[in-house]
């Protein structure tokens, strides 16, 4: 089953399903995500479009490397 990512949920909630995403979400420029307690604290209600927003990231540039890397993006 291909792994899918819901982009309206809180970034907890996706790195809890995918450990892997803190990385992911570092290298596209979400450098402060892995500060210890980032995820549980301001990651409880960060969605990726309104991280995105906050960072001045393209949401599309984000949503293009998940799929690269093999998630669905499911909006």
């Amino acid at each position: 089953m291909p792994r899918e990512i819901d982009i309206n949920k809180s970034i907890f909630e996706l790195c809890n399903e995918y450990p892997e995403i803190p990385e992911i979400l570092s290298s596209l420029g979400f450098k402060d995500i892995t500060k210890p307690g980032m995820i549980s604290t301001a990651g409880r209600f960060m969605t990726l479009p309104k991280g995105a927003k906050a960072k001045g990231i393209d949401l599309e540039k984000i949503k293009q490397e998940f799929i690269r890397l093999g998630y669905e993006i499911k909006e």
